[in-house]
């Protein structure tokens, strides 16, 4: 019979008002520091998007795990809609082709994932969009290094310090915190920002 480790770790709270009490007020503390920095970086971040898709370019957004969905989230709205109903805004996710992607990771290797699809897909006047909520995602990291090799504008989505995303990206919004729930919380709603902004400016019919 195996002897049971006593755990060092504390328990965690059973009681489900402590624990959304906790929840919320950790979300509230890095909304209201993300909303002290947000100002400069979403306006150079949104001018990015714009001018590309003034120009005729796209937006290619990419990530890991949940950052995947949120990429595939912020596309299908510019895509699809986000409020209004007008014209397509041309966007898609890197993370969604299943056979692009176990081909890449099979015969490439995972951390080429999103370098091979820039290269091939990726023209002038595109917007690159890379999501890590560590700034250390190797294949992310390829894949805006692939963008700025090319010519493309880039721009960041991350947390804690930024990782080695600052010198790959043209914009860059680094969420105050290292709890990577708090920093996909606000990635999406920096997303839903960049929706709502464009469908504006952009006025598409």
């Amino acid at each position: 019979m195996l002897k049971q480790i006593p755990s060092t770790a504390a328990p965690l709270p059973l009681d489900t008002a402590t624990l959304l009490h906790r929840e919320l007020g950790e979300h509230r503390a890095v909304f209201e520091a993300t909303a002290r920095m947000l100002s400069a970086p979403f306006v150079e971040s949104l001018a990015i998007l714009e001018a590309g898709l003034r120009r005729g370019g796209k937006v290619m957004l990419f990530g890991n795990g949940g950052s995947a969905a949120d990429a595939q989230h912020i596309a299908a709205e510019l895509m699809i809609r986000y409020k209004s109903n007008r014209r397509a805004i041309s966007a898609l996710a890197l993370t969604t082709d299943t056979s692009a992607l176990t081909a890449c990771a099979n015969d490439f290797g995972f951390d080429t994932l999103f370098e091979r699809q820039v290269a091939g897909l990726g023209r002038e006047c595109d917007v690159a969009v890379g999501l890590s909520t560590s700034g250390k995602s190797p294949n992310v990291l390829n894949g805006l290094r692939q963008a700025r090799s090319m010519g493309l504008a880039t721009i960041g989505l991350t947390g804690g310090e930024g990782g080695k995303m600052p010198g790959l990206c043209d914009a860059l919004i680094v969420v105050p915190s290292t709890v990577t729930a708090r920093i996909q919380e606000l990635h999406i709603m920096i997303g839903h920002m960049w929706c709502k902004a464009l469908e504006q400016r952009l006025a598409l019919a």
